[in-house]
């Protein structure tokens, strides 16, 4: 009775993960096989032999095609999996992503504050997410459901970091937190409290510093979340290279549509219901514009997500 007790003392209180030390013992629990080591440290069995893949369908696509070669591993000490390898902006394809679906169909916000830094060039340097106002000590929480990929200090700027890998495909960081709540291979769901806002690593002031990353390339978080709404701009992301390119950073119209800049070109990407004559007028243009622009007809059905150049 005393060793029960001492082991799920271990459960409780251990948040170390190893897998170079002796197995002393092993414990079926409800939640997996449970290795216990000669350092008192512990893990599930099923954690150390878990291949990081979170949507099969997505993966079969991925691997099926070798133009992608894209590297995804599971790495719960590094914050990117792929050493910056995969790059987004060769991206022939276009990845139809369903970001909650009837097994995850919840969304939250990761804390309903006010956006006080967009993504894109800040300072002279890119600035990969976008962060939001709050008070060290309010509660962050998972935006979509998934498992805790990152939980501890990171010494190259993010302070405290979590980052959750999610059944949709995408990576969210949530860094500059004051405590993280989560360990490593821990399932959590949306809305879970995952940590504790602060102002940790390279921070001037208390606020959530928010990613979205799909294969580690960042992304904008507005081309999926309304901010100003508090709520998914589509249930479905279509993924292609223009997400990913440096050079190119979204921005929004007084009505809220995306349109994404370059230095002499601007796209909108369309939603459902838009017509060219509705775009057309949106922007102060013509369809006949569109259409040379674009190279389409005036009859063309356009589809949802797609780019369309608007100058």
């Amino acid at each position: 009775m005393k060793r029960i007790v001492v082991v799920f003392f271990i459960v409780l209180f251990s948040s170390a993960y190893s897998s170079a030390q002796d197995v002393i013992d092993t414990l079926k629990t409800g939640n997996g096989t449970m290795l216990i080591y000669k350092n008192r440290t512990w893990e599930y069995l099923e954690d150390r032999t878990f291949s990081g893949i979170m949507n099969p369908h997505l993966h079969n696509v991925i691997a099926s095609d070798s133009a992608f070669n894209f590297i995804q591993s599971w790495n719960t000490d590094v914050c990117y999996t792929s050493n910056r390898q995969n790059n987004l902006t060769a991206l022939k394809d276009t990845i139809w992503l369903c970001l909650v679906d009837s097994l995850h169909e919840r969304f939250k916000m990761p804390f309903q504050g006010v956006v006080t830094s967009r993504y894109g060039y800040r300072h002279g340097r890119y600035h990969n997410g976008i962060d939001l106002d709050l008070e060290s000590g309010d509660t962050v929480r998972a935006t979509f459901s998934g498992k805790i990929r990152y939980s501890k200090y990171n010494g190259g700027g993010f302070g405290n970091l979590v980052i959750i890998r999610h059944y949709n495909g995408l990576e969210t960081f949530y860094a500059h937190l004051e405590k993280c709540l989560v360990v490593p291979n821990e399932v959590v769901k949306a809305g879970d409290p995952i940590g504790i806002g602060g102002n940790t690593g390279h921070s001037t002031g208390s606020h959530l510093h928010f990613e979205v990353r799909f294969y580690d390339a960042p992304m904008n978080p507005e081309e999926i979340i309304d901010f100003k709404k508090q709520e998914l701009r589509n249930d479905n992301l279509l993924v292609h290279s223009g997400l990913f390119n440096p050079g190119a950073a979204s921005s929004y119209n007084s009505s809220g549509d995306a349109v994404t800049t370059t230095a002499s070109s601007a796209y909108h990407r369309v939603r459902s219901g838009e017509t060219l004559s509705l775009i057309a007028r949106k922007y102060h243009t013509s369809v006949s514009r569109l259409c040379s622009l674009n190279r389409i007809r005036e009859t063309t059905i356009l589809q949802i997500g797609r780019s369309l150049r608007i100058r």
